[in-house]
């Protein structure tokens, strides 16, 4: 009743906002959205913020009494989870551009078409990949300076510019060219997102909210193909078909860039920039009032402690603990791309082939791969806040190593068996049920969790280069190595990196569920003082304490 008083309330203000002019329509619907959750008439007493950044020193309620009525706690759940369908649009923007060239090539190199060889089919795939990585940096910097909102809000204006450059490529270098500033929008997205989602959730919820995102990539890989399959069906003898298959995704775009006009700034980069009332009010927004006033002055006591730091640039890398993050970070970061993943994504069809399938079947196995993937993912997302990150990393590592083994072992022991398609196609479903039920998921998580507020963009944004620069070549290699050594050796290949990355994980990786963004951040700030501590006390003994005083086992 409360949801369909507001929906009335919304109809009437429109209506009312109509008659008085469009600047004057916009101001008053935007002033509307933005006290979705707010928390009106309480009594309580009021603290004076501090003259932060954009508060003017004006006083702000802070009630100490109940949480909350059931009509304030849906409506501040409510406007959490629309902030996390709008801005995970970039990641179904992300899964449908990386998608939807699957089954628009074979149009784009039809002669009448843009006549596209072997060299430049993969030049119009691997072009969006490079792209990614550079904006990536470029993103994660962005958002950085000029918040995670307006980041989002100026790559989805990236998406539609190039989004409808591609769909209008008069030949294949403009082709090229959109397809590259189409990456730099993906890379961006795919660093900024997962990072503005984790800054917004609660500590027990982060792992479903933030991994929303990946299930909107898989999602929008799974559109692609159903839409391809659709598109190609109905108008296959049209060669143009090609246009429409890319002009799709304007769609998502559009409304990922007006979705972003009424979302919140994340208050954990307003809370970093000085403007702890704002992040006050933002956190206002989206949690119980209680709640919010602790984990503001949780945010606060840690972005005082990183305002004794320098801005964030690349000389903090040379910081031993700042290192370490980075390593586990560009790590899991990479180790996602060596399972083969995209191996499978981009050249499914091909292996299926391979393996005895028709190429009709094979277009059909590619959608069920898409589907797995959803499900799998969904999966993923129900375990992550439960089973932990590295227990469902290193089982989904374990998963998807045993799966290509087996591909590799049957497809010697089974050549030109009736059975080895379908034993190819299961493994391949096993495949991905590992990958985007554990690895995928965990791998995005994780990039947005365990770096320092003051240097996220800037780290997240080089482990996503990493990330990307690895798929590039994962998909520059495959087919090389698909056609010279076989597929057999091709996957014990990434079979040997899936147990590499086992050891990397046990070895490296620390456990981050059920801990706030601050306690992670705080933990790996321990560690260091602990190891400098240990080093202290080393060079004092070395150079003070006898050696005949250290016995065995005083110093564990």
């Amino acid at each position: 009743m409360d949801f369909i008083q507001s929906g009335a309330g919304f109809l009437r203000l429109k209506k009312r906002t109509n008659r008085v002019g469009i600047g004057y329509s916009n101001y008053m619907l935007k002033k509307y959205f933005n006290n979705i959750g707010r928390i009106h008439d309480r009594k309580g007493m009021s603290v004076m913020r501090g003259k932060d950044e954009g508060d003017g020193g004006r006083r702000v309620s802070v009630r100490p009494e109940e949480a909350g009525t059931r009509k304030e706690s849906f409506s501040k759940k409510t406007f959490l989870r629309l902030i996390t369908i709008v801005s995970t649009f970039g990641g179904l923007l992300y899964g449908y551009d990386t998608g939807v060239v699957n089954g628009a090539l074979p149009f784009m190199s039809r002669d009448d078409q843009l006549g596209l060889t072997p060299l430049t089919q993969g030049l119009v795939t691997s072009t969006l990949l490079l792209g990614a990585a550079f904006g990536a940096v470029f993103g994660g910097r962005l958002s950085d300076r000029k918040g995670r909102r307006k980041t989002i809000l100026s790559v989805a204006f990236i998406f539609v510019i190039a989004t409808l450059g591609c769909s209008m490529a008069p030949n294949v270098a403009a082709m090229v060219t959109f397809r590259m500033i189409l990456g730099l929008a993906v890379g961006a997205t795919a660093v900024t997102v997962p990072a503005f989602l984790a800054e917004l959730s609660p500590a027990e919820h982060r792992g479903r909210i933030v991994t929303q995102n990946q299930l909107m990539i898989v999602s929008g890989q799974l559109f692609a193909y159903t839409f391809n399959a659709i598109l190609a069906n109905t108008f296959g003898e049209a060669g143009n078909i090609w246009r429409y298959m890319l002009a799709i995704a304007t769609l998502p775009a559009v409304i990922l860039w007006l979705g972003m006009l009424i979302v919140p700034e994340s208050p954990r980069w307003l809370a970093a920039k000085g403007k702890f009332g704002k992040a006050l009010d933002v956190l206002r927004r989206i949690r119980e009032e209680k709640r919010a006033q602790m984990e503001w002055n949780e945010i606060r006591q840690t972005v005082e402690k990183d305002a004794k730091m320098k801005k964030a640039t690349l000389k903090d890398l040379k910081l031993p603990f700042v290192r370490r993050i980075i390593v586990i970070g560009v790590g899991i970061a990479m180790i996602q791309q060596l399972t083969g993943v995209n191996s499978i994504m981009y050249y499914g069809t091909e292996i299926l082939k391979k393996s005895g399938f028709s190429t009709g079947a094979a277009l059909i196995g590619n959608i069920a791969n898409g589907l797995i993937s959803v499900l799998a993912t969904l999966t993923g997302i129900a375990l992550l806040d439960r089973a932990g990150r590295r227990k469902m990393l290193i089982t989904g590592l374990a998963g998807t190593s045993t799966a290509l083994l087996l591909i590799g072992i049957f497809s010697i022991t089974l050549k030109n068996s009736a059975a080895l398609p379908f034993l190819v196609l299961g493994l391949t479903v096993m495949f991905l049920a590992f990958q985007q039920g554990g690895v995928s998921p965990v791998t995005w998580l994780m990039q947005s969790e365990i770096y320092p507020i003051h240097l996220r963009g800037l780290a997240m944004g080089i482990s996503v280069f990493c990330l990307f620069i690895t798929n590039f070549l994962v998909g520059l290699l495959f087919p090389v190595l698909f056609h010279a050594i076989g597929l057999s050796a091709t996957f014990f290949i990434f079979t040997g990196l899936g147990i590499f990355s086992i050891l990397f994980v046990k070895k490296f990786v620390p456990e981050t569920k059920g801990r706030s963004l601050e306690e992670i951040e705080q933990s790996f700030h321990a560690r260091k003082e602990r190891c400098f501590a240990r080093r202290k006390k080393s060079t004092f003994n070395r150079n003070n304490q006898p050696q005949h005083l250290h016995h065995s086992g005083m110093d564990r």
